[in-house]
């Protein structure tokens, strides 16, 4: 047998469904997607103008702390301060990353041993997931309720003794579910009990609609040993491509998510740092009113769902920009995005690749597109739901 195999842990890690999508997107020019989870807006002017005045030293030509810039690293602790409702002291330290996914890949490596268990909630991110069996450790998928909220007596009899953390989002991807704080807080003190870490992602912190709010574990008593707090840039400022998120740990982790990303990105692009703190400088009002706009693209969206409701099912999410659709049908959910590309032009992600593994699901992203755009999207996808849950395929001349 050859010596020159691929790893044998790679192989155990879910292909990113992502590019999978959209490769088929581009084999059928005129596709609308509503599939990959993105902002329509970018950054706040004021950030772009940081970019006139860098570089400003022959130092931003180098490396710089692993740990992200200090100025970046300040003006997060004030906003911690001011938004999240903590402070960031000595037993806490701030690890500014390249995304959002490099904090969670630096929490997985730092806690976890190859062979433990980390807990995410199905439906869960799949990029977690990916992170966690590309590190030799194994996810346990606990199921959330029909509302996709948590169920704290399913998560305490999934923890085994090789448990290292549970995995908490919120508002979530890919379901738009809102944690109440009390969930939150009675995971985070059940993590506490057991000796274990609570890893709550943060991503979609502002975008929350009607009387639904967002919370920090971390603000919580008794929070800091054991609760590690992840944050992007990319989807509340419109930054998905500068890759910048940061992560706030116990201040016993340091030394190990220090090593950790020093091997692999040795510090976050100054650039990106410098236009990611004019960002914060600018304020979270330049997000939470792109968030009123999105507001009504949602209701337009919920409401085209409602009018299908004997083709599909969708709890109605509080968060993020995104609807998680239960189909009333027994087809692979691939094949129905498969279905709905090449015959309708639209494009969804298949529940599988977020876990849920019984039953036909899709995750529809609404925050990338114009309302105009997003409106005939979901015309077509209706219209596609509909011939699917009958197993039906439009005519050629319909497709034409």
């Amino acid at each position: 047998m050859s010596r020159l195999a691929v790893a044998r842990r790679m192989t155990e890690v879910q292909p990113p469904i992502i590019p999978i999508v959209g490769d088929l997107i581009r084999r059928h020019p005129g596709t609308i997607s509503l599939g990959q989870g993105l902002v329509s807006y970018g950054p706040p002017a004021a950030a772009l103008a940081a970019l006139a005045s860098f570089p400003r030293t022959p130092d931003d030509h180098r490396y710089g702390p692993v740990e992200g810039q200090p100025d970046l690293v300040a003006a997060i602790r004030r906003k911690l301060a001011a938004e999240n409702g903590f402070e960031v002291g000595d037993e806490r330290r701030i690890v500014v990353t390249a995304g959002g996914n490099m904090a969670f890949v630096n929490a997985v490596l730092a806690v976890a041993d190859p062979g433990d268990e980390v807990i995410l909630l199905a439906p869960f991110y799949f990029n977690h997931d990916m992170a966690i069996v590309m590190a030799g450790c194994r996810t346990v998928a606990v199921p959330t309720d029909d509302q996709y909220q948590l169920r704290l007596d399913a998560i305490e009899a999934a923890i085994t003794p090789r448990t290292r953390a549970v995995v908490t989002i919120s508002p979530n991807n890919p379901s738009g579910a809102v944690y109440p704080a009390a969930a939150l807080e009675a995971v985070n003190r059940l993590c506490a009990a057991r000796g274990i870490y609570h890893v709550h992602d943060e991503a979609y912190e502002y975008f929350t609609y009607g009387g639904a709010r967002h919370a920090s574990p971390a603000a919580f008593p008794g929070s800091t040993p054991h609760t590690i707090s992840l944050y992007s840039l990319s989807k509340t400022y419109g930054m998905a491509s500068w890759r910048i998120g940061y992560m706030v740990i116990p201040e016993h982790l340091f030394e190990a998510v220090n090593k950790i990303q020093d091997t692999n990105l040795i510090c976050p692009p100054l650039v990106s740092q410098a236009v990611a703190r004019a960002a914060l400088e600018s304020g979270s009002g330049y997000c939470r009113a792109r968030v009123a706009e999105l507001a009504d693209v949602r209701s337009m969206v919920l409401e085209e769902f409602a009018a299908i409701s004997d083709v599909c099912t969708v709890p109605r999410p509080d968060g993020a920009f995104y609807c998680l659709v239960r189909l009333h049908t027994t087809l692979d959910p691939l094949a129905v995005v498969e279905r709905l590309i090449v015959d309708h032009r639209v494009a969804a992600v298949p529940g599988t690749a977020f876990g849920l593994t019984e039953g036909c699901y899709l995750r529809v992203s609404y925050g990338a597109l114009d309302k105009d755009t997003v409106a005939e999207g979901m015309a077509r996808l209706v219209a596609g739901l509909r011939l699917v849950a009958r197993d039906v395929r439009p005519s050629t001349a319909s497709r034409a």
